[in-house]
């Protein structure tokens, strides 16, 4: 058995409302020296799976239902 933790962020250069405004809510509190904040998602994803088996399924699984792979990218990690 594994666990996948997998982590979903907007791409690069695109626009991250939720982002931004906790950026400016940042600012408003006195925090200063933060240039940017990037809001996404984080899952755990439990598996019967081990090895290139779960790597596999994990992968698929982030292009065919965890990620809209047009505008996030996604990394994940898998401990066994």
């Amino acid at each position: 058995m594994a666990k996948a933790k997998v982590y979903i962020t907007p791409k690069v250069g695109l626009l991250d409302p939720q982002g931004k405004a906790i950026l400016e809510a940042l600012t408003v509190l006195g925090f200063q020296g933060v240039r940017g904040v990037h809001v996404g998602k984080y899952l755990e994803v439990d598996l019967d799976a081990t090895g290139a088996q779960a790597d596999a399924l994990v992968n698929d699984m982030c292009q065919k239902l965890l990620a809209n792979t047009v505008i996030e990218s996604y990394r994940y990690e898998i401990n066994t």
